[in-house]
């Protein structure tokens, strides 16, 4: 049977009371928008530093292969050299960014 005694019932609400405000406030503050930008900044900033390395071992030709012990494996042609191809894009987005530039700065006018 349910415990009568008024002081461990109001100390059981207490106590539930709490519990509720602590994960009330927990709930705020995980989707707080501050809270939801910072996450997305923290992943954006690793996503960027894995595509950051994967492009340089790329470059560099230090892509991670795994090796059967074959013959093949030292006759294995070294990988495309990408930096033409990085240095295009980034002329591209240049371009682009400056075409955007001078038609907001038009139209200001």
């Amino acid at each position: 049977m349910a415990d009568s005694d008024p002081a461990a019932l109001e100390r059981d609400i207490e106590r539930t009371r709490a519990d509720l405000a602590r994960t009330i406030d927990a709930i705020a503050d995980r989707v707080s928008p501050k809270r939801v930008a910072e996450r997305s900044v923290a992943k954006v900033k690793a996503n960027a530093g894995h595509l950051v390395t994967s492009v340089g071992d790329l470059l560099t030709g230090n892509v991670h292969r795994p090796l059967d012990g074959s013959a093949d494996d030292a006759r294995r042609e070294p990988p495309p050299n990408l930096a033409p191809v990085l240095i295009g894009v980034g002329a591209v987005l240049a371009v682009g960014a400056a075409i955007v530039l001078l038609r907001r700065r038009r139209r200001r006018r």
